[in-house]
């Protein structure tokens, strides 16, 4: 009884060869495609704010339509910069208030993730806490100006704890709707295989809403920018909340729309590094 030997034909070898070089070319590929596809989107991107920048060059050095009071020109706004930042107190404005966001930002996020799970996985939670949660969402803002004066005076801790409670609800709305949703096959699982509890939650339940609290922590950071001028009429002297009010009232237009251009080039700086973040990390978890 003979065996024979199968030899594969240089057909298949070849192919074989060829899907191999494929998928090692694959990755040296993707690189510059991906840095392709980012430029053209920074180009598009800039084409808006380019063009509001020269209309309002026009309406103001060209065209004279507004008075330097309504709205002064892009090179006194500059020019008003410059002399803040001479003098020194651009950058501790900007600084001041980059401290105070990211510290309320933090709180209000690792509270609304821990009431959000909490809320999201159990029942009496769900409850005991979802109406006066959703009670408290709905007070504005500067409602809680007088009372966080009362009880924490004039000082940080009283504006950051502002910023907190901006940064709180859009997270815990966010991972407890999550999780309400998460798939119930992938949960029965989770438990087949022993998970329970805390390990649960951690290895199946936050891995498959990583995207949703990612969406939850860019609002509540954009939240955290918009309670921060709120945060800074607590009797502030610095920050960019305290200049925009500081501007109006002493009929500095120039300095008003710099505090408003500062607040949102860093919005936007602040929120697209967490999209880096939220990119890694849905690749790592999700």
């Amino acid at each position: 009884m003979s065996t024979s030997v199968e030899t594969p034909s240089p057909k298949n070898s070849n192919a074989t060869d060829t899907a191999n070089d494929d998928a090692a070319l694959q990755p040296r590929v993707a690189g510059p495609l991906r840095r392709g596809v980012g430029a053209k989107r920074a180009v598009l991107g800039a084409i808006v704010p380019l063009v509001l920048l020269l209309l309002w060059w026009l309406s103001t050095s060209v065209l004279g339509i507004f008075s330097p009071v309504q709205l002064p020109s892009p090179s006194s706004v500059v020019e008003a910069g410059i002399d803040l930042a001479q003098r020194g107190e651009l950058w501790t404005h900007v600084g001041i208030s980059v401290q105070r966001v990211l510290l309320g930002f933090a709180i209000g996020a690792v509270l609304g993730l821990t009431f959000g799970s909490l809320v999201g996985l159990s029942k009496w939670a769900d409850a005991l806490l979802t109406p006066t949660i959703g009670a408290f969402r709905a007070v504005p803002s500067l409602a809680w100006v007088p009372l966080l004066i009362l009880w924490m005076k004039i000082g940080e801790d009283s504006k950051v704890t502002l910023i907190a409670i901006g940064a709180f609800f859009p997270i815990f709305t966010t991972v407890y709707m999550a999780l309400r949703h998460v798939d119930k096959n992938l949960v029965e699982a989770g438990r087949a295989f022993g998970l329970s509890g805390l390990k649960l939650l951690t290895t199946i339940q936050l891995p498959a809403v990583v995207p949703s609290v990612f969406s939850g922590l860019r609002l509540a950071l954009a939240q955290a920018w918009l309670f921060l001028v709120a945060a800074e009429l607590i009797a502030s002297s610095m920050g960019l909340g305290f200049l925009l009010t500081d501007s109006q009232n002493n009929g500095r237009t120039d300095r008003l729309f710099l505090a408003i251009i500062l607040l949102a080039v860093i919005g936007k700086i602040t929120d697209a590094i967490l999209g880096v973040v939220e990119r890694k990390a849905v690749n790592r978890w999700a």
